[in-house]
């Protein structure tokens, strides 16, 4: 069996700046909130155990308050991230 999650871009409730990623395992609906790309690289991986690592898809979307800047400072935080994790694995995350 393999994990499939739900990842929702939200903002942090009378904040223009501040954001989350609400995470959620589809199988059970638990619910993880991560205030930062860290956190939510540590919780997916947590969730993941159960499917002995194996995560089929993990479907992204943001909530309509989510502005542009946020999300520039989303994929630039990601893009970072992911470099770091391939040169510390030494290939790509993405296979395929």
């Amino acid at each position: 069996m393999s994990g499939v999650f739900e990842s929702t871009i939200k903002m942090v409730d009378g904040s223009y700046e501040d954001w989350f990623i609400e995470l959620k395992d589809i199988s059970d609906d638990a619910v993880e909130i991560c205030k930062d790309l860290s956190e939510y690289s540590t919780k997916i991986e947590e969730l993941g155990i159960k499917y002995d690592g194996v995560i089929n898809e993990v479907r992204w979307s943001k909530a309509d308050n989510v502005p542009p800047f946020v999300m520039d400072t989303i994929r630039f935080e990601m893009s970072k991230l992911q470099r770091e994790l391939e040169e510390e694995s030494g290939e790509p995350l993405i296979k395929g």
